[in-house]
């Protein structure tokens, strides 16, 4: 029983790899843990208006060009070109874009830091 569970646990870790490699790149792959509800992140998105200055993979009218294009957020190494792309850090930029970057323009909405983890569930999906 004990070497099922090993091989099915070491087969998962065989995919995860495989499907975090392409064309040669490897691609980090991230346990994301946001505590977050990506469907109700995806609403925050939409009363926020985040797509007015963001493009932003399903959502409607998402076409903003002020920020970059969140398409394949969840697979970039980097936020802001300052932090690791980790959860941790993701749900802090989306709370708080000022701290990490001073002088951004990414406005602080006022989420709280469950909206926040909502929001970033959100944004890990997209792949």
């Amino acid at each position: 029983m004990k070497t099922c569970r090993a091989l099915a646990a070491l087969g998962i870790l065989c995919l995860l790899s495989w499907a975090s490699c392409t064309g040669g790149n490897v691609t980090p792959v991230y346990a994301v843990r946001t505590g977050g509800d990506p469907q109700r992140g995806r609403e925050l998105i939409v009363k926020f208006d985040c797509g007015s200055c963001h493009v932003i993979p399903g959502i409607q009218h998402a076409i903003g060009t002020v920020g970059p294009p969140l398409t394949d957020i969840a697979r970039r190494t980097m936020i802001a070109g300052e932090v690791p792309n980790t959860p941790v850090n993701m749900v802090r930029w989306i709370q708080s874009p000022q701290s990490i970057e001073p002088g951004t323009a990414m406005p602080t909405l006022g989420l709280t830091e469950q909206e926040a983890r909502d929001v970033a569930a959100y944004l890990y999906t997209l792949r």
